[in-house]
C-alpha cells in the first residue's frame, strides 16, 4: 500500500535533492518540492549556489518531471539576519564561525520546517547524508552516514528531538556513487552536476574580500607577536585570520610561524611555531544535546573540532549554563573559537556545542 505521509522536499537544484525527492515518489509519499531563495550579495545573485537562477530551474524541472507540485520561499531576510550577520559579527569578534550551522538550526529545520508543518506536511526531507533511529526509549538517534566522506552529522548535530522527529534523510545509506546511479536512474536532468563545497552567499569568492566588502572597518593592520612578546610583523586586520593558519603572515623567519590565538583587546596577532598550536582542552556553549537531555557527569566521547576533522577520543563534563568542557589526552591543533566541537559515541552523534576558548 502507497505511504500517503506527506513530504516537502527541500530542493536546491543538486543531484542529491533531486534523487530524494524521486526516491520519495517511487516509495509512494505524497511529495511537493520548494526551493529556498536565500540572501545574496546585490549583484552576485547568479554565483549563490543554493538559489543561482539556473539552480531553480533546474529543481523546477525536475519537479515538473516528477509530476509534483513546486514552490519557492523567500528567506532572504531572516537568512540574512540568522546566518550573514552572525557570521560577518563572529568575525568582527575575533571567531571563525560557521554558517552552516546557523542556516540549518534557524533556516532549514527552523522556518521551513515550521512552515511545512503549518501547511499540513508530515515530514521535511532534505539531501543531507546523515541516518535517523530510534533508541529504546523512543528517542530519535542521528547517525553518521554510510559514505564517511560525505557524512554531515557535523553541521546538523544542532537538531532537536522536535525537528528529527519530522524530518527525513533517504541518502544516509547510500554512497555518493550510488546517488549518481539513482539519478541516472530516473533520468534526472542534473545527474552529473558538480557539488559545490563553497559557503552559499560567498558564490564561490572568498571570505576575506566579502568581509572587505561588508565591513571594511575590518582592515585594522596592527602587530604580529610571539608568546614571549616578540613583535615580528604586522597583520592586515584580525578577521582575516585564523587559528592554525600558516600561509599569508608575510613573516620573515627561518622557520614557518602558524597563528596561536587573536588578542582583541590589543589588536594584536599571536603566532609560534608548530609545537606551540596544540592545546588539551576546550570549553563550548550553547551546546546542544541530540538525545535532549545532558548525560550525567563526565563521559568518554568522539569530538570532531571542524567539519573535516578526525574524531578524537577526549572526556566530555557538561557544565552550568549549556556548557560543556572537553579534555584531550593529546595536545590537538586548530581548536578554533567559532566552529563546532561535535560529540560521537560510536556511530551516534551526541550532540555539539560552539567553541569558546581553547587551553
Amino acid at each position: 500500500m502507497a505511504n500517503r505521509s506527506r513530504v516537502v522536499v527541500a530542493m536546491s537544484g543538486g543531484v542529491d535533492s533531486s534523487v530524494v525527492a524521486a526516491l520519495l515518489v517511487e516509495q509512494g509519499y505524497e511529495v511537493s518540492g520548494i526551493t529556498l531563495h536565500l540572501w545574496s550579495e546585490p549583484g552576485q545573485e547568479a554565483f549563490n549556489r543554493c538559489c543561482a537562477p539556473d539552480a531553480v530551474a533546474l529543481a523546477q524541472k525536475v519537479a515538473a518531471q516528477l509530476g509534483i507540485p513546486f514552490s519557492t520561499l523567500d528567506e532572504q531576510q531572516p537568512f540574512y539576519e540568522k546566518v550573514v550577520q552572525p557570521f560577518i559579527q563572529g568575525y568582527a569578534q575575533g571567531i571563525t564561525p560557521n554558517p552552516c550551522l546557523y542556516c540549518n538550526r534557524y533556516i532549514r529545520f527552523g522556518l521551513l520546517l515550521e512552515l511545512a508543518l503549518e501547511q499540513g506536511a508530515d515530514y521535511l526531507a532534505t539531501g543531507h547524508y546523515v541516518r535517523l533511529r530510534r533508541d529504546d526509549l523512543g528517542r530519535q538517534q542521528m547517525l553518521t552516514a554510510v559514505d564517511e566522506h560525505k557524512d554531515q552529522t557535523y553541521v546538523l548535530s544542532v537538531l532537536t528531538q522536535e525537528q528529527l522527529a519530522h524530518t527525513l534523510f533517504p541518502l544516509g545509506g547510500y554512497r555518493k556513487p550510488e546517488v549518481r546511479l539513482l539519478a541516472h536512474k530516473y533520468n534526472l536532468p542534473v545527474a552529473e552536476r558538480v557539488d559545490s563545497q563553497d559557503l552559499c552567499f560567498l558564490g564561490g569568492g572568498d571570505y576575506r574580500d566579502f568581509l572587505r566588502r561588508h565591513v571594511p572597518h575590518m582592515q585594522n593592520p596592527g602587530t604580529i607577536m610571539t608568546m614571549d612578546g616578540r613583535v615580528i610583523g604586522q597583520h592586515n586586520g584580525l578577521a582575516f585570520y585564523t587559528i592554525g593558519q600558516r600561509k599569508g603572515l608575510n613573516i620573515t623567519a627561518t622557520h614557518p610561524y602558524y597563528v596561536l590565538d587573536k588578542d582583541i583587546m590589543r589588536n594584536v596577532l599571536i603566532v609560534g611555531q608548530h609545537n606551540e598550536l596544540g592545546k588539551r582542552q576546550l570549553t563550548a556553549c550553547q551546546v546542544n544535546w541530540i538525545a535532549g537531555e545532558a548525560p550525567v557527569g563526565a563521559q568518554q566521547a568522539q569530538v570532531k573540532i571542524r567539519y573535516n576533522a578526525p574524531k578524537i577520543w577526549g572526556t566530555v563534563t557538561p557544565l552550568d549554563g549549556g556548557r560543556v568542557h572537553v579534555q584531550f589526552e593529546n595536545p590537538l591543533r586548530d581548536i578554533t573559537p567559532g566552529q563546532a566541537a561535535v560529540f560521537y559515541g560510536g556511530e551516534v552523534c551526541l550532540g555539539s556545542g560552539i567553541i569558546e576558548s581553547a587551553q
